[in-house]
């Protein structure tokens, strides 16, 4: 029995190794180059960090970056949930639902960043359907505006609230809807104080894997944004073009830091911490 475990014992690790020298390569290494570079480009010292807390620039990006974020975070929970919820209850449509869901991982973020610049633009095709049918005088200006950034955002993160949320969706066990049908409860009433409540650890799941995935967002936000609606990311690639490379790497360990403080917080939360571990399970 000891051969026979040792033995699975070294079959696991062999397994794993090659994923994590993978991982310890490709990421760790130059996540603590990142790291060693702000604090020793030249020399040894925090004063960079000191600089920050009185950079009204960073501050604003910084704001700009999460209020980004948390609107991304809750459109894309209030789009997502009904497609999560046809996907579970629909059996004929679910299975056109999910391929509309998952074809936009078919498509590079730079395309689908491009095509939204071609339909937001002053002469897209929303203005120019809306001019054609009378409704508007002019074109809206819409490309170029926090807006833009938002619909964008949504559009690409989608799939990264409805799966979780589908999933939490599917693990609840149907005899408790019509448990509650059957002792006279409405549908909505249903949903508000059964699906809602046994769905959260999916929203939990969804809202913050897209509230950090917001944080680091790049092309979109610089294709459809305008001069005002820069973030974090945007900052930091704007001192790797001049070069300054050490301010970049303060920037990034600071985005990587808050990222990383708010998925510490949330785990903690009483009710999103066992969201969480309900979810893990």
């Amino acid at each position: 029995m000891s051969s026979s475990a040792s033995l699975r014992t070294t079959t696991g690790i062999l397994l794993v190794a090659p994923l994590v020298i993978y991982m310890v390569v490709l990421y760790a290494l130059p996540v603590a180059s990142m790291l060693l570079r702000s604090l020793n480009d030249p020399t040894w010292s925090i004063d960079r960090y000191k600089e920050l807390m009185s950079d009204t620039v960073f501050f604003n990006t910084l704001s700009n970056t999460l209020y980004t974020a948390v609107i991304v975070t809750l459109g894309s929970l209030v789009l997502g949930y009904p497609v999560a919820l046809a996907l579970v209850r629909s059996k004929r449509l679910a299975p056109l639902i999910l391929v509309v869901v998952l074809l936009p991982f078919w498509t590079s973020v730079l395309v689908r960043s491009y095509a939204w610049m071609v339909l937001l633009g002053r002469h897209g095709l929303i203005n120019e359907a809306l001019m054609s049918s009378g409704l508007i005088d002019r074109p809206l200006r819409i490309l170029n505006t926090p807006l833009a950034v938002y619909i964008g955002m949504i559009h690409i993160l989608l799939p990264y609230m409805i799966l979780p949320i589908a999933n939490a969706l599917r693990q609840i066990d149907p005899s408790l809807a019509r448990a509650a049908s059957g002792l006279g409860s409405p549908p909505w009433k249903t949903f508000l104080q059964v699906t809602l409540p046994l769905s959260v650890p999916g929203v939990a799941a969804g809202g913050l894997l897209v509230f950090v995935l917001s944080l680091g967002f790049y092309i979109t936000p610089a294709m459809l944004g305008g001069p005002r609606d820069i973030t974090l990311s945007m900052l930091i690639a704007n001192q790797v073009d001049q070069l300054n490379w050490a301010y970049a790497a303060c920037l990034s360990t600071v985005l990587l830091a808050t990222a990383l403080i708010i998925i510490v917080v949330c785990r903690r939360l009483p009710g999103i911490g066992s969201a969480f571990k309900m979810s893990a399970r």
